[in-house]
């Protein structure tokens, strides 16, 4: 004892602390991507078994004739959008009654009063142009609506929400418990078979409130460069290996817990807390092939307004009404952005409505304290506020610094090896979860997109690339939380710009 006691002394506390923390840090890489990957495992069978079962879903005219099959408005909000008609024929082509189908475009006035002097007309126009194509029975599926004012895209979906512009659009059938209000970008491609799908859970008794579908951000995968592709794969895997992978499992959990409550009441009762603060996750929305029943939707008031997302706080708001979203296996393709420039301005956007989302998250937990809601605004701080900044460089950073350390403590052979392995292993997983795995699982699921599109690596120069430089999409995320931070810093305010698809002159 007095000889290790000796030896901890005269290594010093600070070398001491630093190779324990460079260890924790380590091991705790290599876990979360032993977690991605059985994330990405569990999201990819969830999509197999839904498309291996389609042909028993009920068919068109069975949910015509059925009087609890669900309305859907399918809000599209735009601005300028040259190839929105894209998105809109696939909505239309949906595999679902046209009479329980509306598409509502949501557009804002100015850009009809200022047009982009790139694109053809302002969006409203070319919707209206595309629905004069139209056969009669689309074209009343179609209405679009111009917001007045300024206001970002949580404003246009709220002014399509009005209850006067539903009572239209639904003509007769405004019943918010059985209206269904589904979202899709104006780059979106989506299945068919969404709308189809969630009648049918609904219609086999189960309660959901919320889904959220599968979205990849591969559409445009054509047209982008060795570096766009490798960032489309990587962006979609985060949509397969987090956002999906958490509802499934989240429910799974619940239900876990639910069983405990059954079998002993008090002890649940008792443990609750401990599982709400360790084991319960914040559901993530994406703000694309996203589906709310109406009345939930207005019951936390539409679409928060009060961050750069609302997607994101949107799906915290309904974890706080204790609305459990499920998961929609049915794909969704959209845009990548095309430049390294507009990736970096995308993920700003994003890590602007991170920050936005702390006061969501501190006001939600001042009126309720539950150990819910601070498990949620605690992650939220911890996971994306501190960590997102960082994570570039100090995970390999920490990387180097624990193999160095291990050598300091190499006549403690246990430690020793501790400090070699865990680094190597988070390397190692690095480069076979993001750089292999992850394109292998996407690939497996191309042949349910809604429309052909080849994500395979033909040349070496792809396939190199793919594999080693797969943290290129991390190291862009990172510059654009980067790019707020300092310009907080500086002015004290960042404005966050949309990723636009025109260039203006």
């Amino acid at each position: 004892m007095d000889a290790f006691w000796s030896w901890l002394w005269g290594t010093g506390w600070f070398w001491f602390a630093t190779f324990w923390a460079a260890l924790l840090v380590n091991g705790r890489a290599a876990f979360k991507l032993l977690l991605d990957w059985k994330g990405m495992l569990t999201t990819c069978r969830f999509v197999e078994h839904a498309y291996a079962n389609l042909d028993t879903l009920p068919d068109e005219a069975t949910l015509e004739r059925h009087p609890a099959a669900p309305v859907f408005v399918h809000l599209v909000p735009a601005w300028e959008e040259p190839e929105i008609e894209t998105t809109l024929r696939a909505l239309l082509s949906s595999r679902y009654p046209h009479t329980k189908l509306h598409v509502l475009v949501a557009t804002r006035d100015d850009e009809e009063r200022t047009p982009n002097p790139t694109m053809e007309a302002s969006t409203s126009e070319l919707v209206r142009r595309f629905r004069e194509t139209l056969p009669p029975w689309q074209q009343k599926m179609l209405r679009v609506i111009s917001m007045p004012g300024q206001g970002r895209k949580a404003h246009q979906l709220n002014w399509a929400l009005r209850p006067e512009v539903l009572e239209k659009v639904l003509d007769g059938q405004y019943n918010p418990s059985r209206v269904w209000m589904g979202l899709s970008d104006a780059d979106s491609i989506p299945d068919p078979n969404a709308h189809r799908w969630i009648a049918a859970d609904l219609l086999f008794g189960r309660e959901n409130l919320a889904y959220q579908g599968v979205t990849l951000s591969l559409s445009n995968f054509d047209r982008l460069d060795v570096r766009g592709r490798v960032c489309a794969v990587q962006q979609s895997s985060i949509f397969i290996r987090v956002s999906i992978a958490r509802l499934i499992n989240e429910r799974r959990r619940i239900a876990l817990f639910a069983g405990l409550m059954e079998r002993a009441p008090r002890l649940a009762s008792f443990l609750r807390p401990v599982f709400e603060l360790c084991f319960r996750r914040s559901q993530i929305c994406l703000g694309h092939n996203q589906f709310v029943r109406l009345d939930v939707l207005q019951g936390v008031g539409g679409f928060p307004t009060s961050g750069a997302t609302e997607d994101s706080t949107l799906g915290y708001a309904l974890g706080a009404r204790g609305v459990l979203m499920a998961a929609m296996p049915m794909l969704e393709l959209v845009d990548m952005p095309e430049t390294k420039e507009k990736m970096v301005r995308q993920n700003a956007r994003w890590y602007k409505g991170v920050l936005d989302d702390v006061a969501f998250l501190r006001d939600v937990w001042r009126r309720r304290p539950t150990a819910y809601n601070f498990a949620q605004l605690s992650r939220h701080v911890g996971n994306k506020v501190v960590e997102w900044p960082i994570a570039a460089l100090i995970y390999p950073a920490l990387g180097f610094l624990g193999w160095h350390l291990a050598y300091r403590f190499s006549y403690h052979p246990a430690w020793f090896v501790l400090g070699i392995a865990f680094p190597s292993i988070s390397l190692g997983l690095t480069v076979w979860v993001g750089g292999i795995v992850t394109q292998d699982l996407i690939e497996s699921l191309t042949p349910h997109f809604p429309r052909p599109v080849s994500i395979a690596r033909t040349t070496l120069k792809a396939k190199f690339f793919g594999i080693f430089r797969c943290q290129t999409y991390w190291l862009l995320a990172t510059r654009g939380a980067w790019r707020v931070l300092l310009a907080l810093a500086r002015t004290g305010r960042f404005e966050a710009p949309k990723t636009d698809r025109v260039a203006r002159v």
